[in-house]
């Protein structure tokens, strides 16, 4: 059987890719549009904005395009991956093929939130919310109280071994996105969720106090 030919990116794809890579090595003050053009194949910085209103949309729509995928990654897991499991490896993989997302995530958070306030609720806050979803379903032993802190702890183990691969090249001396490497960090992420999940925490974790209010 022949195979179809493969479609070529659109040109907002190619633009859409090169900026999600300089944005999350330089950040958005750092990354200068007339080189994304210039990568991107355009003949000049003016082409790329019949594509995107201004340095700031482009941004955004790069933000968005890499976490769309992790939304709809996380919406659709499976009712019966009583663990977690499907949808840790799939996260994985995703972040495997495409390892400045967590960085480009990171830096949105950090240090590119005061250049585009309104992107960390528009295009953050559902990610958290869906995340929440899927512990909700996957750890129903845990108190909906701790819940938000075991969103967080597992975010960095998924999200921080990507975002922090240099380092951990440094340190392992070796590369951490080699094929061989992620399958090993998605059999220990297997392992650790399934301890987090399987053992109920209700014993070891005191309830989280209410505050009392003021008088």
């Amino acid at each position: 059987m022949a195979q179809r030919p493969v479609t070529p990116p659109s040109t907002r794809d190619r633009i859409l890719d090169v900026a999600g890579r300089r944005f999350a090595d330089r950040g958005f003050a750092g990354a200068s549009v007339r080189e994304i053009a210039a990568e991107a194949g355009l003949r000049n910085q003016a082409s790329l904005y019949h594509h995107f209103k201004n340095k700031r949309a482009l941004y955004e729509a790069a933000l968005a395009r890499g976490i769309e995928p992790i939304l709809a990654i996380t919406a659709e897991s499976r009712a019966d991956d009583l663990l977690g499991a499907d949808l840790v490896d799939r996260l994985v993989e995703y972040l495997a093929a495409h390892p400045h997302i967590p960085r480009l995530i990171q830096r949105v958070g950090l240090e590119d939130r005061r250049y585009l306030p309104s992107a960390v609720p528009k295009v953050i806050r559902p990610l958290y919310v869906e995340g929440m979803k899927a512990l909700a379903r996957i750890a129903p032993t845990w108190d909906a109280a701790h819940l938000p802190h075991l969103a967080i702890g597992m975010y960095h183990l998924i999200f921080g071994y990507f975002a922090s691969a240099p380092l951990i090249e440094v340190a392992l001396e070796s590369d951490p996105v080699a094929p061989a490497a992620v399958r090993r960090q998605q059999a220990f992420l297997r392992t650790a969720f399934s301890r987090l999940v399987e053992e109920s925490p209700g014993e070891r974790l005191a309830p989280v106090p209410r505050r009392r209010p003021r008088a």
